[in-house]
């Protein structure tokens, strides 16, 4: 593969303003009192279908460390056909894969919206929609730079 030019390294004070983003983020999840594991999920859910293995990887060991199961990290991209995940899961996948395929819809779907809007609050609602676009952003600098995934944990 071609290497890439690092793009949040080039423009570092660009990454750091995502970062920051992601850290105001995660604050309104928690105080709108949504499960970190929820949050990864979407993480996961959207790095998977933009291709981003640096973010894949991250997040499948986030949750992990949240207490995650394996088997819930791996059947997120079949999470329909499951009832492995919680009503308010379903809604935060359909949601992000919603937000992460606009190109193809041009919209998040009404049935989605409701849904999602039907099983958390406003403030909830507002939180998953920002983790998705944060995360789509993160995707898109890691998938353009081709981020290397970091050496395995021990």
């Amino acid at each position: 593969m071609t290497k890439r030019i690092q793009l949040s390294a080039a423009l570092p004070d660009a990454y750091r303003a995502i970062r920051d983003l992601h850290t105001v983020v995660e604050k309104a999840a928690a105080n709108a009192g949504l499960d970190q594991r929820l949050i990864e999920l979407v993480k996961i859910r959207a790095s998977m279908l933009n291709g981003c293995a640096f973010c894949l990887d991250m997040h499948s060991q986030d949750a992990r460390k949240l207490g995650e199961s394996e088997r819930r990290i791996v059947m997120v991209s079949a999470w329909r056909e499951t009832d492995l995940y919680t009503e308010q899961e379903r809604a935060a996948l359909a949601l992000t894969e919603a937000i992460t395929r606009l190109s193809e819809h041009q919209d998040v779907p009404d049935d989605v919206y409701e849904q999602a809007t039907s099983v958390f609050t406003e403030e909830q609602y507002v939180a998953v929609a920002w983790a998705a676009a944060v995360i789509n952003t993160f995707n898109r600098v890691g998938v353009t730079s081709r981020k290397a995934l970091p050496a395995e944990p021990k």
